[in-house]
């Protein structure tokens, strides 16, 4: 029935729009909610497997607009009350999420592409299952613990956005590169590595937002693009359910991701990680669990 694909896809919405901004790996979470209720709006399993590939990274998007109606003000650099020494820290902050970005673009794009060339899979092809997800999920929430454990005030240099350096934005970027392993969480390296690199707490989180715009409307592209050759290749028809499913999860998505946001923002002033190392230790168990007896 039509009706359960939808709530299927608000589900998916509701999952996306908590776990992309809190370090928790939204991709563990899905691929749980993809074992447990994958869609079924046609029989065709090849066009599921290509659309539920697509859907997991456009749904993103919805993410991704919370984020820029969050932070319009600071984001958008032509804003009529801002003064010129505004408008020129607004750009600063747009070349320090372009030059934190080139990493993971490098890597994700002709790196993926190398791979591909020279072993005949992918990253997501070497990468994408069950058991890596989960030992990325434990080993990311050991270092939140350990690092929350051991982190010391006065080594904290960096109070807000910013005063972020282009250096410390490139190493930032190269943290970011971890996450095209699946189960490390984008948020999650670049939370880590903004910590490390003397990062306060709210600075971590948000310069993680503002780098998620390029790397996810990219990603978004790129898998709206290969979806569209797999049509044109195959000749393929999508049933219209299948972009309401779209359309719903995107919706619900950026809804949720508007409460997510904000509420991180307001736990890491008072918190901190390692409620969510823990969550990351607990969820990777049994994620261990589940594809080790329930398969």
């Amino acid at each position: 029935m039509l009706v359960i694909e939808f709530l299927k896809a608000i589900l998916y919405g509701i999952v996306e729009g908590i776990t992309e901004w809190l370090p928790v790996s939204s991709t563990g979470h899905l691929i749980l909610l993809g074992e447990w209720l994958p869609f079924a709006f046609t029989e065709n399993q090849e066009l599921l497997s290509e659309f539920g590939e697509m859907f997991e990274v456009v749904i993103q998007l919805g993410a991704i607009l919370a984020v820029v109606i969050l932070f319009w003000g600071r984001l958008w650099p032509f804003g009529r009350r801002k003064s010129p020494l505004e408008k020129r820290e607004t750009w600063s902050l747009w070349g320090k999420v372009v030059i934190a970005s080139l990493p993971a673009a490098l890597v994700g794009v002709v790196g993926d592409r190398i791979l591909e060339a020279v072993s005949g899979k992918s990253i997501d092809g070497w990468l994408y299952n069950g058991t890596v997800v989960a030992v990325a999920l434990i080993v990311y929430g050991i270092a939140f613990i350990l690092i929350e454990r051991f982190r010391k005030p006065e080594r904290t240099r960096v109070l807000t956005v910013s005063e972020i350096s282009c250096k410390t934005a490139l190493g930032i970027g190269l943290f970011q590169m971890l996450s095209i392993v699946p189960g490390t969480s984008r948020s999650g390296s670049t939370i880590l590595g903004s910590m490390l690199m003397g990062l306060s707490r709210t600075a971590a989180a948000e310069f993680s937002f503002f780098m998620a715009i390029p790397v996810m409307i990219g990603a978004s592209g790129i898998k709206l693009l290969g979806f569209a050759g797999y049509l044109a290749e195959t000749g393929t028809a999508v049933p219209g359910a299948a972009w309401g499913v779209l359309g719903v999860a995107f919706a619900v998505s950026f809804l949720v991701s508007m409460a997510a946001i904000r509420f991180l923002m307001d736990f890491v002033k008072r918190h901190s990680f390692a409620p969510f190392g823990v969550y990351r230790i607990v969820l990777g168990v049994f994620v261990l669990l589940w594809f080790a007896f329930a398969k």
